[in-house]
């Protein structure tokens, strides 16, 4: 269970609270506290008082990014036995990047339900990827707290196993498709900058774009370098509608 929100805006939660059983019925498990779910749906632009950043779902994006990342893992490692430590490593890069997280925000209807500042509900803070990614994030670490490691396991399953499941094909490094693209076409190798790095040490984010001559650059973030570039690669390859087979094919 819980702890209790400080008074402050997040202490309004009753009159927050009575269009959430909608959230809860598509996200699959109903709160014990449901301060926690109001909290994970509150960016810092909601949050006036002075230190508010603790009440904002920023810590529950911090727990629920690991909770994830770890409850994918274990269901990989079981969904795929025969897969090796490659394999697995690059099922989890995808079902964990942001733009998964962000189109299961968008299924479980997130958008609606969050709690904005002015400035940011006015600017499309609602459809924003990085704002759905996180908060998608934060309802998982809220759901750890809430009902422990089970019923965080049960709400990843449900969400996060369609698209596991999507592919039981060997799942080939995006760098090594998209190379293999390009150079069946008499193209150069595609070229990855990093754009920009931001977050604190312990948990930085690398922002990299990926070009290849004739296309338009597509950007993607990662908790390291080498991660970003394999989700840069992951999005331009969706991007020009490349199949993980069609890599060695020549130029239609």
């Amino acid at each position: 269970m819980g702890p209790a929100l400080e008074t402050g805006p997040l202490s309004m939660v009753a009159a927050h609270s009575q269009d959430l059983a909608g959230l809860e019925a598509r996200i699959g498990y109903v709160f014990g506290e449901r301060n926690l779910l109001v909290l994970a749906l509150t960016h810092v632009s909601a949050v006036s008082v002075k230190g508010g950043r603790g009440q904002s779902y920023q810590r529950l994006e911090f727990l629920g990014d690991r909770v994830l990342g770890l409850v994918v893992s274990d269901l990989l490692y079981e969904r795929f036995p025969l897969a090796d430590e490659g394999e697995l490593s690059r099922r989890l890069a995808q079902m964990v990047r942001k733009e998964t997280c962000a189109d299961i925000a968008i299924a479980w209807d997130i958008g609606s339900h969050l709690r904005l500042g002015g400035g940011e509900a006015q600017s499309g803070g609602r459809g924003k990827m990085a704002i759905l990614s996180d908060v998608c994030e934060s309802i998982v670490g809220a759901v750890f707290l809430d009902g422990g490691y089970a019923a965080a396991r049960g709400l990843v399953d449900a969400a996060w196993s369609p698209r596991m499941m999507a592919s039981a094909v060997p799942v080939r490094d995006a760098k090594t498709t998209l190379q293999e693209w390009a150079q069946a076409r008499g193209l150069p190798p595609p070229d990855y900058r990093e754009v920009s790095r931001s977050g604190p040490a312990h948990a930085p984010q690398f922002l990299v774009a990926v070009s290849v001559e004739g296309y338009r650059a597509v950007e993607a973030v990662g908790a390291s370098k080498r991660a970003a570039e394999q989700a840069a690669a992951e999005s331009f390859a969706a991007e020009i509608g490349l199949d993980p087979g069609e890599a060695g094919r020549g130029a239609a």
